[in-house]
């Protein structure tokens, strides 16, 4: 198993990372919000934990969503 996890910047807006929690990992609004602000406070945050094809996918699918939007979010997945 893989933890897919948020690497904070001073760049992506904190709306940006809570809509990327929302959309790519299902979390409510509120769940968002707090790994945002753990992102932001602590500069990594835990998204979920999948098997590695589908962390590598989810990885990809934010890194895309970020670059596409033009900001630096990064996302990486690491063995759980």
């Amino acid at each position: 198993m893989y933890q897919v996890v948020l690497l904070n910047d001073d760049f992506t807006p904190m709306e940006f990372v809570v809509g990327v929690l929302q959309k790519f990992f299902g979390k409510a609004r509120e769940q968002a919000t707090q790994i945002m602000l753990k992102v932001h406070h602590e500069g990594r945050g835990v998204c979920g934990v999948y098997p590695k094809d589908i962390a590598a996918t989810k990885v990809e699918l934010v890194l895309a969503a970020a670059r596409r939007d033009g900001h630096p979010l990064q996302c990486i997945m690491e063995a759980a």
